[in-house]
């Protein structure tokens, strides 16, 4: 690796040894620094299971003060989407089974098809990563969770409950709704804007409700 990259890491940590905050700002700045020049900060990881990338477990929601700016995301053309919730972008790909039926509530249980994208869609930037799918190389196995209480993202939430089965949607989530600065599974850098294919296949059973759950529900709405 360059010596003056390994210099300047150096000298970044031990001027800020003192200062949480700097400390933190130097952390993420050397995470940038990597991404630009190659240096090597952490172990490449191979692989990452699926609820990694899609489930929100405490180590991989974003809860620091810095927000790494997505600069690969800036120039995306979102002409033809909606505009959803939260900065959400959306466009439906394919219409409900029934337009009639009903959508998920919250604490009901769901399948979902999916896939994750980095850097745009396929069809539109060559240069799209897939990074994860509910598809693999024996068949596609739907991904179930409990809509609308954090069991994934933000984004996700906020985009299944108004889905009705059968639908198919493209969906855009702005990092704040996604994994935010610190990314996930070594795969997702901080900052990154996702992109889903996301189709809801089917509903189930309501989770069973006490006053805890109620109370839960009443006090932590999306």
């Amino acid at each position: 690796h360059s010596p003056i990259n390994a210099t300047l890491c150096y000298q970044l940590l031990q001027l800020t040894s003192k200062d949480t905050k700097m400390k933190m700002f130097a952390v993420f700045f050397l995470m940038l620094l990597a991404n630009v020049s190659g240096l090597s900060i952490s172990p490449l990881e191979s692989s990452v299971e699926r609820r990694a990338f899609v489930s929100k477990s405490a180590g991989l929601v974003a809860t620091g003060f810095l927000s790494l700016p997505n600069i690969a995301n800036a120039d995306i053309d979102t002409a033809g989407y909606e505009d959803g919730p939260r900065g959400l972008k959306y466009k439906v790909i394919k219409p409900p089974t029934d337009p009639d039926s009903p959508s998920p509530q919250r604490a009901q249980k769901v399948k979902a098809k999916y896939t994750l994208w980095l850097k745009g869609f396929p069809d539109v930037n060559p240069n799209a990563k897939k990074v994860d799918s509910s598809k693999g190389p024996f068949g596609e196995k739907p991904f179930e969770f409990i809509a609308g209480v954090g069991q994934v993202i933000k984004g996700w939430d906020l985009t299944v409950l108004d889905m009705k089965v059968g639908e198919e949607r493209r969906i855009i989530v702005p990092s704040d709704l996604g994994y935010g600065a610190r990314g996930a599974g070594g795969a997702i850098p901080g900052g990154s804007t996702l992109y889903f294919d996301l189709e809801l296949v089917e509903l189930g059973q309501m989770s069973q409700l006490g006053p805890e759950q109620l109370k839960w529900l009443e006090d932590n709405p999306l």
